[in-house]
């Protein structure tokens, strides 16, 4: 079986972030995705996808998905425009990830209400994390009105409340 092409285009690292993410919601070490599929898929390999270092073909993007039990297009990112975002110097790639765990631990009425926001775009977009949940811009604009604050302090009021999430270090 030949090996992919390398690539480090900004779609290629997105295509990355989207399989290291869905990797990680059906907790898996690279390495238990190489022995679980017989060496189908190698770590270092998977990894270099995951990086976007390498471009994964469709027919291996299929057997991934059907390793993972998802559908094709939920191993695709989910906004086409985010390519242009994310580059550096891009207006509005500032992207708020909010600790939905910890949120659920918030008695305040207006905390069940953004709760219950970020579940169903969590159910839109077909998330399995279920803990943290990165909101667009258009969703920072709802979020400002449960919160009762402008729209460029949501960051801030949700820092402020402890409820942006910070990855753990490894």
């Amino acid at each position: 079986m030949a090996d992919d092409g390398f690539d480090e285009s900004p779609y290629s690292r997105l295509v990355g972030e989207r399989l290291r993410a869905i990797r990680r919601q059906k907790k898996l070490s690279l390495n238990e995705v190489e022995a679980q599929t017989d060496d189908e898929f190698r770590a270092s390999v998977l990894g270099a996808y995951e990086r976007g270092e390498r471009v994964i073909s469709v027919p291996r993007l299929e057997r991934l998905a059907r390793f993972y039990g998802v559908s094709i297009d939920q191993l695709l990112p989910r906004d086409p425009m985010a390519v242009e975002r994310n580059q550096p110097g891009a207006s509005g790639s500032t992207k708020i990830r909010i600790d939905v765990a910890k949120l659920s631990t918030y008695p305040e009425e207006r905390f069940r209400m953004l709760e219950r926001f970020l579940r169903m775009i969590q159910v839109q977009r077909q998330d399995f994390n279920g803990k943290v949940i990165t909101v667009r811009a258009h969703d920072t604009r709802a979020i400002a009105v449960m919160l009762d604050v402008p729209v460029d302090e949501v960051a801030t009021q949700l820092s402020q409340l402890g409820l942006i999430f910070v990855p753990p270090t490894t």
